[in-house]
C-alpha cells in the first residue's frame, strides 16, 4: 500500500488513523507515541515515527486541543529581546520543547505589568500546554490569572522557596554581593551602582550591591545611578561620564548590566582614563563582546541557556504529571574576574 493511497480522498490529508493502520497499532497507540509518552515501548515508538515519517504525517494541532482540552503549544514571557541574554533563554528553550512535540509562542512584555497581563490573558485562552514566565515578582493581576488557570508554570531567572512555585535561576542579590565583595577585595573604597531599566532583578542586585558595602561600613547613597531608561552601550558612556564627574573620588563602577558596563570602557577610552588604574569597570551577565573590550570586562557570568534547558525540563514534567524532584533549581553564576578590575 502507498502513502498516497492512505490518504483521504476529500482532503488528501493523512490523518492519525492513516498512521495507526500503517503502524498496524492503535490511534491511541499512535497519540502516545508521537507525544513522546515514556510508557510506550521505544520499539513500537520507533514504528510509529517510521509510518508518520512514510505517510508525511504532519499532527493537527487544533484536533489535539479538542481531545485534550489543551493546545501543543508552550508560552513563554520575556521582558525584552534587545537583551541577548533572553535570547539566549529561549533557545534552550524550543531546543528542549520541540522533540516532546511542543511548540513555543512567545510574547514579549517590555518590562511593564500591563502588558503583561494582557499576553497572560491572550494566552490562556488558547489553553497552553505550560507556561515559562521570566522572574517572581508580578501584580496581584498576573499571578491570579497563571494561579486559576490550572496551567503548569515556571519561573525563569529566579529562585523561590515559596510554596507551590516552581522556579529555576539564582540570588541576583548575591551574585552583586559577591562582585562588590571582588571589588572591595581588590582595595576598592567608593563603589558606585549603575543601573538602568530599574526592573525587580535589577533592584535586587542594588540589594546586594547595599548589603555587601553596608557590613563593610562603606555604603553612601549618593553612589547610587538609577535611570529607569532602557540599558544600553550609549547609557553606559553617559553615566560613567556623569559618575566620574560628580563623583571624583570613585574608584569603581559596578554596571547592573554588561552593556552599560562596555560603554563605560569605551567612554574611559575616549577620555584617556586609564582603567583599572584610575577606575575599576565591572558589569554582570557576561554578554557577548565583554571578553573583547579593552580592557576585558569583570563580570557576572550568568548561566542562561542552562536555565532554559533546565526549566523546560522541569515544565515537561509537571504537564506529564509527573514528580519534580526540587521545585526551586539554583544554578548558581560565576564572578568573571578580567583586566577591568
Amino acid at each position: 500500500m502507498t502513502p498516497a493511497s492512505l490518504r483521504p480522498r476529500a482532503t488528501g490529508r493523512v490523518t492519525l488513523a492513516d498512521v495507526a493502520h500503517a503502524a498496524g497499532v492503535s490511534p491511541i497507540t499512535v497519540s502516545r507515541a508521537l507525544r513522546g509518552e515514556r510508557a510506550v515501548d521505544p520499539a513500537l515508538v520507533e514504528r510509529v515515527q517510521a509510518a508518520a515519517r512514510l505517510l508525511g504525517y504532519v499532527p493537527d494541532p487544533a484536533a489535539r486541543a479538542l481531545a485534550s482540552q489543551r493546545s501543543s503549544h508552550v508560552t513563554v514571557l520575556v521582558p525584552m529581546l534587545s537583551n541577548a541574554l533572553f535570547v539566549d533563554v529561549l533557545e534552550a528553550v524550543q531546543r528542549s520543547l520541540r522533540p516532546a512535540g511542543y511548540q513555543t509562542l512567545m510574547g514579549v512584555t517590555h518590562y511593564n505589568a500591563e502588558e503583561e497581563e494582557q499576553l497572560l490573558r491572550e494566552q490562556l485562552l488558547q489553553r497552553p500546554a505550560g507556561l515559562l514566565v521570566t522572574g517572581i515578582e508580578r501584580s496581584d493581576t498576573a499571578r491570579a490569572l497563571i494561579a486559576q488557570s490550572g496551567v503548569p508554570c515556571v519561573h525563569l531567572m529566579e529562585v523561590s522557596g515559596a510554596p507551590g512555585v516552581y522556579s529555576v535561576g539564582f540570588s541576583q542579590a548575591d551574585a552583586s554581593a559577591d562582585m562588590t565583595r571582588h571589588l572591595l577585595g581588590r582595595g576598592r573604597r567608593r563603589i558606585a551602582f549603575a543601573a538602568a531599566q530599574l526592573d525587580a532583578r535589577t533592584l535586587q542586585r542594588r540589594d546586594g550591591w547595599r548589603r555587601e558595602l553596608g557590613a563593610a561600613g562603606l555604603y553612601d547613597a549618593t553612589l547610587e545611578w538609577l535611570d529607569p531608561a532602557p540599558s544600553s552601550i550609549a547609557l553606559g558612556a553617559r553615566m560613567f561620564e556623569q559618575i566620574l564627574r560628580a563623583q571624583p573620588d570613585v574608584d569603581a563602577v559596578f554596571f547592573c548590566n554588561d552593556d552599560l558596563a562596555q560603554g563605560a570602557l569605551l567612554a574611559a577610552l575616549r577620555l584617556g582614563m586609564a582603567v583599572p588604574g584610575r577606575v575599576a569597570v565591572a558589569g554582570f551577565n557576561d554578554l557577548t563582546g565583554s571578553d573583547q573590550m579593552l580592557p576585558p570586562l569583570t563580570t557576572v557570568r550568568t548561566p542562561r541557556a542552562e536555565i532554559g534547558t533546565a526549566a523546560a525540563r522541569m515544565l515537561l514534567s509537571l504537564m506529564n504529571g509527573e514528580a519534580v524532584a526540587s521545585p526551586c533549581v539554583d544554578l548558581g553564576y560565576e564572578v568573571v574576574v578580567r583586566a577591568s578590575t
